[in-house]
């Protein structure tokens, strides 16, 4: 008979391992009990949390009605009893007990009641019981104790919930707290800027943000599409759920198909399990599609369809999956030059071009240099634990005469080695790459304004441009500028 027990035992720890769901874990219990032991019945009823209820947690014998009748209070019934008072409990005779209050209407007969403590340290979070056929004025001390160690296995299991569902919460909070630093720091408030372009682009994405509609960020390589359609996302009704970001160009054409939609366990060699693709991750919030120019025309006939339709099927799936996000793209590519060269379809182009919003390169708007170039330093300075004051004129001036290919992304980058070089508290021109310093000597003389500078480095770069490509339109094509633009500069300055 020990050897069984101990059979019982292995068999009772066997199944807490199994599952690390509380209701299927206590269900497998129940079910070794009635295999093994002379069990009709058996219910393990717990305490609702934050209340004096008990409520059936699993059952072994019962119907779903009749598990579902089953609830008490502390202290009511022979249940109620025994969490309360923490001790065990055993009646012969069911049909003779007062206490007996057969709220699940489930026992008619003679059956004599076994029930005990569930605890959790010296807490009592519920009760184990099961029934058995009467079978006289017995004694059920043995199997009373050996219900109470399996019980002690179930307050293990209880505890183990109870943990999760306590990290549960401690990750909820800290999702939560993220998102409000997220929503913070994607102000458009925030955004560090002086210029009219900027001002203009950022009055756009907040006319945007608050509606539903698709949008298209456009602007060159470094000028920060990305801050835009994220400051987009947090300033909107779906900040609060997933913000998703695609780097198109940056994943294989061979990949990207399940990175988007996911696929199916089975869908091809090595797809083990099933895996869900960008947009069910961006479900209800947003997907930033980022470099869309360089998807392939077959990529771009499904996104059309999730567009469109609202769905899509994973890979290898027979069902399409209906889905709600808003999706945002960004490219820095002429995609109206693609759609006419058939390397970018027609009507996926209509359809996110609904909103587009133009980012201006920095060399366009180089009165937001001195601003984002502080911003940088004093944010490497603090991650570098390093006291820099600022910028002093003459490395400022080098700065403003540099045309910025790489845009922002640039001078963050050059601010991130300027700040790391830095040994005087302020950075001059000795911090900057070589081709900055050389720049300095053509630069207007000490106690130039600022708006003169910029003036005096456009009308240089202008008129080297013009000498350079002979026409106003290669010029501005060169410059970056509208034929319009540059026409209105030449006659600023006298050109």
């Amino acid at each position: 008979m020990r050897d069984a027990k101990v059979n019982i035992l292995l068999d009772v720890a066997r199944a807490l391992s199994t599952s690390l769901d509380l209701e299927k874990s206590l269900g497998l219990i129940l079910k070794v009990l009635a295999d093994s032991l002379e069990m009709k019945r058996g219910t393990i009823t717990l305490v609702k949390p934050g209340t004096n209820e008990l409520n059936i947690e699993v059952a072994q014998g019962l119907t779903a009605k009749e598990k579902e009748r089953g609830c008490y209070q502390i202290g009511e019934g022979i249940t109620g009893h025994v969490v309360e008072s923490g001790k065990p409990m055993v009646v012969q005779d069911i049909g003779e007990e007062p206490l007996f209050l057969n709220r699940t209407q489930a026992r008619q007969g003679k059956f004599a009641f076994l029930c005990v403590p569930v605890k959790v340290g010296s807490r009592v979070v519920g009760a184990l019981s099961v029934d058995h056929l009467f079978k006289g004025n017995i004694s059920y001390q043995e199997d009373i104790n050996f219900l109470t160690i399996i019980a002690a296995m179930v307050g293990q299991t209880v505890r183990v919930r109870e943990l999760a569902e306590k990290d549960k919460e401690l990750v909820v909070a800290e999702n939560f707290k993220l998102r409000q630093q997220l929503k913070g720091k994607y102000k458009f408030g925030n955004i560090v800027y002086t210029s009219a372009l900027m001002e203009q682009t950022l009055e756009a994405a907040m006319q945007v943000a608050g509606t539903q509609a698709t949008v298209l960020v456009r602007g060159e390589s470094g000028t920060g599409k990305e801050l835009i359609a994220a400051a987009i996302h947090y300033n909107s009704p779906r900040s609060d759920k997933p913000f998703i970001k695609v780097a198109c160009a940056a994943l294989p054409e061979n990949l990207l198909e399940s990175e988007l939609f996911g696929y199916e366990k089975g869908a091809f060699t090595g797809a083990v399990e099933r895996r869900l693709g960008r947009f069910e991750l961006a479900s209800s919030g947003t997907i930033f599609l980022d470099e869309i120019g360089d998807l392939s025309l077959a990529t771009q006939v499904k996104l059309l369809r999730v567009l469109q339709e609202k769905e899509f099927e994973r890979l290898g799936a027979e069902k399409s999956t209906k889905v709600d996000v808003r999706v945002i793209c960004a490219t820095h590519r002429n995609l109206e030059e693609m759609v006419k060269e058939v390397k970018f379809r027609e009507d996926l182009f209509y359809r996110i071009n609904v909103f587009p919003i133009f980012l201006a390169p920095l060399r366009e708007r180089k009165e937001d240099i001195p601003l984002l170039a502080s911003h940088f330093i004093h944010s490497f300075a603090k991650e570098n634990k390093k006291k820099i004051e600022g910028i002093n004129k003459a490395a400022l001036e080098a700065l403003l005469a540099y045309d910025w290919p790489g845009n922002v992304r640039e001078l963050e980058n050059i601010m991130e080695r300027a700040a790391i070089l830095c040994s005087k508290g302020l950075i001059v021109p000795k911090d900057l790459p070589p081709n900055f310093a050389q720049s300095v000597a053509d630069l207007p003389e000490e106690g130039t304004s600022l708006p003169e500078i910029i003036a005096s480095v456009e009308k240089q770069k202008i008129a080297e441009a013009m000498a350079k490509h002979k026409t106003q339109r290669k010029a501005a094509q060169a410059l970056g500028l509208t034929e319009r633009m540059l026409g209105y500069k030449i006659q600023k300055y006298g050109l």
